[in-house]
């Protein structure tokens, strides 16, 4: 059993999509070892795949490389994933599993100057997104986690469009029905139901969130570069 970083919190038919949409990334990673495997919705909307199988170890690791895994517990100076949960002026809030969070101060998030609801909007980190943090008495964003963010701004192109609530499948549809396919570069999956819209220089990413929002109920966030 692997316990991954990455939630599944539509309800109805959203949830079998996305369900269906797991399973078949799951296929993809670990379909060709020797190992069988089922995926369960916990109560704290994590994913757990319980995995039978001479090849169950190591299909374990590849997805939890993959996807990030919920530690049961945390040592001081290593590095985990949790989720974006909730922020406030004083720092973000990482759902980290089993009904435990942990807070990074705004002094810790190492993203520069404004309070944590103006950085979280400047880089356009929408609610749920997996984030690796630095676990401690004062736990810190990672330092891998602060670079991505931070070269989502410094790439080529105009940003991007980031989204929650919706697999990479749905929001590929859902930029195709708003006739924009030419004006993305591609959807990057940052989590099973959290993904970014990159976009090349000739697309305004205001101008495409108001495109798609109407077709997606999901909280939608720019990163401008």
């Amino acid at each position: 059993m692997v316990a991954l970083a990455t939630k599944c919190y539509v309800d109805g038919d959203a949830r079998e999509r996305a369900l269906d949409s797991f399973n078949s990334l799951v296929g993809n990673e670990i379909g060709e070892l020797s190992v069988e495997w089922t995926v369960d919705v916990r109560e704290d909307d994590f994913l757990d795949v319980d995995l039978d199988g001479e090849d169950a170890t190591v299909a374990a690791n590849l997805l939890a490389e993959s996807w990030g895994e919920i530690a049961p517990d945390h040592e001081d100076g290593e590095t985990y994933v949790g989720t974006l949960e909730s922020w406030d002026e004083d720092g973000w809030v990482l759902d980290v599993g089993n009904g435990n969070s942990v807070r990074i101060p705004a002094d810790e998030l190492g993203l520069g100057t404004g309070s944590p609801s103006q950085i979280r909007d400047r880089f356009g980190v929408v609610q749920h997104t997996p984030l690796r943090f630095v676990y401690g008495e004062t736990p810190r964003l990672a330092d891998a986690e602060r670079d991505r963010l931070y070269d989502w701004t410094r790439e080529d192109g105009s940003g991007r469009v980031n989204v929650n609530s919706a697999t990479r499948g749905e929001v590929r549809a859902t930029v195709n029905r708003a006739g924009h396919a030419a004006d993305i570069v591609t959807v990057e999956r940052l989590g099973l139901l959290e993904q970014s819209i990159v976009c090349p220089e000739s697309t305004d990413p205001p101008g495409l969130l108001a495109s798609i929002g109407s077709y997606l109920p999901s909280e939608l966030k720019c990163v401008l570069t």
